[in-house]
């Protein structure tokens, strides 16, 4: 995660639209959280968060880039699922993640078409939900409605996430100091009072000897 941040970090306001965006929308779209590469889209979405806090880019425009690529990423993903589903889940790399693909499915016919909604808070359902609801031929109009109230509470929730936490984590920078020298006075206090009383049991016990 260190690497990510310091690397948008180094990006112009612009271009961090752009990175965030993209990966939001990668994780969505497609499966790759299924065939080994890992697309951190949440990840991004709260550093983008972050780096709104730290006055890089606006806290507006970061929210509408993550909420847009993440309901964009997820129609993508629908419409992959609904033309290539079948034979996509029995390809040589999903084969390997059945059981979650199965989890997945319970998941749908349980919940329905609410799974699309709550399918967006949990990591491997994000990537996978979509394109179920593609390959089950669900409405894409109901599909689109839970796809947008999801992405949008996701989006929002992630980047004022990252906005808030870039607040906590200056308060928390400025006392870090006087913590750490608070808390090693203590140790070292209690290792000199430990050590004191050691000291005083074990003359007590040569004396009785």
């Amino acid at each position: 995660m260190n690497v990510i941040t310091d690397w948008l970090r180094g990006l112009s306001g612009p271009v961090v639209y752009a990175v965030v965006a993209t990966l939001v929308f990668a994780e969505d779209a497609i499966f790759v959280g299924f065939v080994g590469f890992v697309v951190p889209g949440e990840t991004s979405a709260i550093l983008g968060g972050l780096l709104a806090h730290q006055g890089k880019v606006s806290l507006a425009w970061i929210t509408v880039a993550v909420v847009g690529a993440a309901i964009l990423g997820d129609s993508v993903g629908y419409e992959i699922g609904r033309r290539f589903g079948p034979s996509l889940l029995h390809t040589r790399a999903l084969r390997r993640h059945e059981e979650r693909i199965d989890r997945a499915r319970d998941f749908m016919s349980r919940r329905g078409s609410a799974a699309v909604f709550f399918g967006r808070f949990i990591a491997f359902l994000r990537t996978m939900v979509p394109a179920l609801a593609g390959t089950s031929r669900m409405p894409y109009r109901r599909f689109l409605f839970y796809n947008a109230v999801g992405g949008i509470a996701w989006g929002v929730g992630c980047t004022l996430l990252g906005y808030f936490a870039g607040a906590a984590y200056r308060r928390v920078e400025g006392v870090a100091g006087r913590v750490a020298a608070i808390a090693l006075a203590a140790l070292v206090v209690i290792a000199i009072v430990v050590w004191h009383l050691r000291r005083r049991r074990a003359r007590r016990r040569e004396e009785k000897s």
